[in-house]
């Protein structure tokens, strides 16, 4: 074989020996690479993907990024791919017409416009109504078109939560010695001084809807002191001191009846002339009556056609279930809760909607509510610049005994001037269930009750009036001179959503507790921040590899037939040459030339009918193109001597 002149002809004169070569896998060695060059490419593409998913989006040099490396292999491994179902196809042109039965003419050129692009193989496709071998591979490439979308498909950059380096901070309180504790004196005797902090939040519960929380981001604003270095932080359940509330109905504990007793809750008591103490005039009310020996009148009016105190109306109640000055518990009274040795506060609370709902007698709203010191486990989370917490469990002291007050009378010259000493004899100490122990000097819990003290009893009254915003609530009933009376905008205590208005006010209150420095430590939670990952989505990658897969065996099956079939048909895949040297003969081509009697050749072609016959060429319609023609048909071996 004469050397080729220049470097083009030398490739094409190698690929054409590698054609001619007897052995199979040198005669399909071009499509095998190119195979493999397809497959290498999507496990290049498969391999990145399985590194990266689920992590960061990568940074490589010059600006590269995954969807480039994804675009440019995938180009490539399509392009690979097409190569050998192109050639398959060729091949499969000249087999297409071997065997008995003659094809239409047409065919040839069908075959030849699907090993060059979807249209032909479409048409292909219709030809061949699936039953062939050559179908594949037009399904091959028409499914070939939607390569590049799945592959680009396969990737999304999702915002995750992941773990940050640093920690989040939030505190718990375990012991609660306030700043404030400690003792005034009055005139040589101890008195109380209340903690500060917890007068200026109770404050807000006790006369008005409390401190309602500012919203912010998917929570409110955190009241504890707590710190996160990112965007969102949470901690495992974890425990604290602090404040727990619970109320039950007890509108079972009421009873309606009209009595004649003391009015121990209208607005203004009988203050008399001659300096002596206040007092409360007898008169008979109507109206729901808490169940005791001596009956409590939470809702009802005065009857009375005459006195200061005629038509007077009592609109809403608390009262507690111990008196405030000698501590000693409502006698004939049967609590539904009693499950606190140290309470804070045990009080029932009765409220009518309205005034005339009072006069109408409707049955009021009563609940039965406890305030104890407590271990509270607790779920929290802050999440961009919202807090959010659950309060998951909440332990009390239950080992109830008898009380734990010692109250002395401190006699003085004043007939107006009313002193107690007021002794707590015992400290507060809660056990949790992880033995963690909780504790509070007898002080700081007598300071607290006294908080309570100042609302529980409290009385909210209309006097001389029809209208309910008139309503006053006197309150500090502990203080014997000058009661006080007040306006009030919002009666938190009118409304049946009670228990979680002492809810929040148990929060609060152990809001300021784990604030306390000086009793607190503090819990640590996981950060986490948002940030983009790499989510392959493998279901895209079934086309390519399908196509793949069935590519590879369009191809084997082909390279199979090809084999079988080399002693009639060459491996001539789409070689124009091959075409060439195996055209029709003149005198077939003659009666195939275009005229307006006949039709066109392309018209003829799809009605003439043609097969290949092995050693003497092609056989038209029955008749035998001998070697003599004047286009000689070559046997399958001269190709090789070309």
């Amino acid at each position: 074989m004469p050397k080729a002149s220049n470097f083009a002809q030398r490739i094409e004169q190698k690929l054409w020996s590698y054609t001619a070569s007897g052995n199979v896998v040198k005669r399909w060695l071009i499509e095998i690479i190119s195979w493999s060059l397809s497959a290498a490419c999507m496990a290049g593409i498969g391999v990145m993907l399985i590194f990266y998913h689920d992590k960061a989006i990568p940074k490589w040099p010059l600006g590269l990024t995954l969807n480039a490396y994804i675009s440019v292999l995938a180009k490539v491994a399509s392009a690979a791919l097409m190569l050998p179902v192109s050639e398959a196809l060729g091949q499969l042109k000249w087999s297409w017409f071997q065997g008995d039965n003659s094809k239409k003419m047409w065919d040839f050129e069908l075959f030849d416009s699907a090993s060059r692009g979807p249209w032909g193989s479409f048409l292909l496709l219709v030809r061949t109504k699936g039953r062939s071998l050559a179908a594949l591979g037009a399904a091959v490439t028409l499914f070939a078109l939607a390569l590049d979308p799945f592959f680009q498909q396969v990737v999304e950059y999702p915002e995750v939560w992941r773990v940050q380096p640093g920690k989040g901070a939030i505190p718990r309180a375990y012991k609660y010695f306030p700043f404030s504790s400690g003792y005034e004196y009055l005139r040589g005797t101890m008195n109380m001084e209340l903690d500060q902090s917890m007068l200026g939040v109770t404050y807000h519960y006790f006369y008005s809807n409390g401190t309602a929380p500012t919203k912010f981001g998917k929570g409110s604003r955190a009241e504890v002191p707590l710190g996160c270095p990112s965007s969102n932080c949470t901690w495992p359940v974890y425990e604290t001191f602090g404040v727990h509330s619970e109320c039950t109905d007890a509108t079972d504990k009421l009873e309606f009846k009209c009595r004649s007793q003391n009015l121990d809750w209208v607005q203004a008591p009988i203050m008399p002339e001659n300096g002596d103490p206040y007092y409360f005039p007898n008169g008979t009310s109507c109206g729901w009556w808490l169940k005791a020996d001596k009956p409590v009148l939470m809702t009802g009016y005065d009857i009375d056609r005459k006195g200061e105190h005629a038509g007077e109306l009592l609109l809403q109640r608390s009262e507690p279930l111990y008196d405030v000055l000698s501590r000693e518990f409502m006698p004939g009274y049967t609590p539904k809760l009693n499950n606190s040795r140290n309470p804070l506060a045990h009080v029932v609370i009765a409220a009518g909607e309205s005034y005339d709902s009072v006069r109408h007698n409707a049955t009021p709203i009563a609940h039965e509510c406890l305030l104890s010191w407590a271990a509270k486990k607790i779920k929290s989370e802050y999440s961009e610049g919202g807090y959010t917490e659950e309060v998951v469990e909440a332990r009390v002291n239950t080992s109830v005994t008898g009380s734990h007050w010692l109250i002395n009378y401190i006699p003085n010259d004043n007939p107006l001037l009313v002193l107690y000493d007021y002794n707590y004899m015992e400290p507060i100490i809660i056990e949790s269930d992880n033995h963690t122990t909780y504790t509070m000097d007898n002080n700081t819990h007598l300071q607290m009750v006294s908080l309570f003290d100042d609302v529980f009893p409290s009385y909210y009254t209309i006097a001389n009036s029809t209208n309910d915003d008139d309503a006053l609530l006197r309150y500090k009933r502990w203080k014997t001179i000058s009661p006080l009376s007040r306006n009030m905008s919002y009666n938190p205590f009118m409304h049946a959503n009670i228990s979680t208005h002492l809810d929040r006010l148990s929060t609060t209150m152990t809001n300021v507790m784990r604030s306390n420095v000086a009793g607190s430590t503090t819990v640590e939670g996981t950060a986490f921040d948002k940030e983009s990952i790499v989510e392959v989505r493998w279901a895209w990658l079934s086309l390519p590899l399908g196509l793949l897969a069935f590519t590879g065996i369009f191809l084997l099956a082909t390279v199979i037939r090809s084999s079988r079939e080399q002693d009639h048909v060459g491996v001539w895949k789409t070689s124009a040459i091959a075409t060439l040297m195996y055209g029709l003969p003149d005198k077939v081509s003659e009666k195939m030339t275009a005229s307006k009697e006949h039709g066109t050749p392309r018209a003829k072609a799809k009605e003439m009918k043609v097969k290949w016959v092995p050693a003497k060429g092609w056989r038209l319609s029955g008749n035998s193109i001998s070697p003599t023609s004047t286009k000689v048909a070559a046997s399958p071996t001269s190709l090789k001597s070309a």
